[in-house]
């Protein structure tokens, strides 16, 4: 239904207003309990307890237009319906709209998934809560929407922005190790017991680990921290975990009193691998790396004065290319058979809900924040590195970091030339896009970074 004009002219008019007239900037931090319930689904087995509590947690930013959520949850992945859930019911708590709000996943594995697209597709076919459990999800959803409504109440004002890089050294390393003829010939899992494959080289990674944070003249508000790589160091415990990054963001948090909100970086084709052998005790010596990395960054911050001007959001719509190997008959026949195992028809649905919205040219918002000298990318899927530092070599003059894990929905993306190269990220069983996605991602990134390559 066509809005009356005067109706439209009015929006317009308080729209315009509400995102050029000055306001102070200001800061809230949310963080909800995101544990599921004994019994119901983690990623790949039912759950059996809560070794450390998950959450869901962020930041909203007022007071420079339309408010700005960033969203982190201690979850493997949130797929299409998740996110405009997610999306719709936080923005509404926040006063804002939904292409102003990010939500991200850490992804780890003893920790449940979510997508009400594929859950309503599946009950449509006879079959509930067989990827994670509904009810319990959307509960997080509400407690995040409340949590944000208090929030913004207490906002306090931002006066600063502080930047700092730390190091975070032998935690990451390349999964993907080629052979002469230049195809996978190894593949290092964030798990390696073969000392041969850990005494392999790193291989390309990104070591550093980006800082943000917030301040109140001389009091800090939340620091937001990036950094790429798999989370696991051991998992399929049937215990919630948030593993050795969110073991580090909590020690972190607990040492500086101040809000911390961490977000992996492209970490797709990135494990511990090399450094680590599934050992439960590797859990927090990897922790304690990745805390060292945190605790170097917020050490080495330099803090500048901005205000509401210094704050800006843009999005570039991208609708991506399609795996060839997603063919719906075939979908619709596994996700319809009722002996099929749960978990077939479960993944059935989600490619099937993905490669619906691709045929539909359904498109996915590739976000950039901008606050000072900062840029931060918020990207779908499990990225691969090569994205990270593509987009940190094109404005070498900026403080460039990435969250991906956004919509979980493509999987793995890969860079062209990794489809060519084999091995289990490029595969058909781990990624749902075609080889020229990278074009595709970083045409986006190069617009909202104002870059462009050589």
């Amino acid at each position: 239904m066509r809005r009356p004009v005067i109706a439209a002219a009015l929006f317009l008019l308080v729209g315009t207003f509400s995102s050029t007239s000055h306001a102070e900037l200001k800061l809230a931090t949310f963080d909800v309990d995101a544990s599921p319930p004994v019994g119901t689904a983690l990623a790949y087995d039912p759950s059996i307890g809560v070794q450390t509590p998950l959450s869901c947690r962020g930041i909203v930013l007022t007071g420079a237009g339309r408010p700005i959520v960033l969203c982190a949850v201690d979850w493997i992945g949130i797929g299409t319906g998740g996110q405009v859930v997610f999306k719709e019911s936080l923005a509404k708590a926040a006063g804002t709209i939904p292409e102003r709000v990010a939500v991200h996943t850490l992804h780890q594995h003893d920790a449940p998934r979510c997508d009400f697209a594929v859950e309503e597709l599946l009950r449509d076919a006879g079959l509930e809560n067989a990827g994670f459990d509904d009810a319990f999800a959307r509960d997080v959803v509400r407690r995040a929407a409340a949590a944000i409504k208090v929030s913004i109440v207490n906002a306090r004002p931002v006066t600063h922005l502080g930047l700092g890089i730390g190091t975070v050294k032998d935690v990451a390393s390349n999964r993907r190790i080629l052979g002469e003829d230049g195809k996978v010939k190894f593949t290092r899992w964030t798990a390696t017991r073969d000392e041969k494959l850990r005494a392999m080289p790193v291989g390309t990674i990104d070591s550093q680990l980006k800082m943000i944070s917030f301040w109140n003249g001389d009091q800090p508000l939340a620091a937001l921290s990036y950094y790429a790589c798999h989370p696991q160091s051991y998992y399929r415990t049937g215990m919630a975990s948030p593993d050795f990054p969110g073991l580090a963001r909590n020690s972190r948090q607990a040492a500086t009193n101040v809000p911390h909100i961490h977000f992996n970086g492209a970490g797709g084709n990135i494990g511990a691998g090399k450094w680590n052998d599934g050992s439960k005790e590797n859990r927090h010596v990897l922790a304690d790396k990745v805390a060292a990395g945190m605790r170097d960054a917020w050490n080495a911050t330099k803090k500048s004065a901005i205000t509401e001007a210094d704050v800006a959001w843009s999005t570039a719509p991208v609708s991506l290319p399609v795996a060839s190997h997603l063919v719906e008959a075939d979908l619709l026949k596994t996700l319809q058979n009722k002996d099929a195992k749960s978990a077939d028809r479960w993944f059935a649905a989600k490619h099937l809900i993905w490669l619906r919205r691709c045929n539909n040219r359904e498109t996915i918002d590739i976000s950039c924040l901008t606050v000072g000298n900062s840029r931060v990318l918020h990207m779908p899927g499990e990225l691969f590195v090569e994205y990270q530092l593509a987009a940190q070599k094109l404005r070498p003059d900026l403080f460039v970091a990435m969250a991906a894990y956004g919509d979980y929905s493509p999987g793995y993306i890969g860079t062209e030339i990794a489809y060519s190269q084999g091995g289990y990220e490029a595969s058909a069983r781990a990624s749902r896009v075609a080889p020229e996605v990278e074009g595709v991602l970083m045409g986006a990134v190069e617009k909202l970074l104002d870059a462009k390559r050589d």
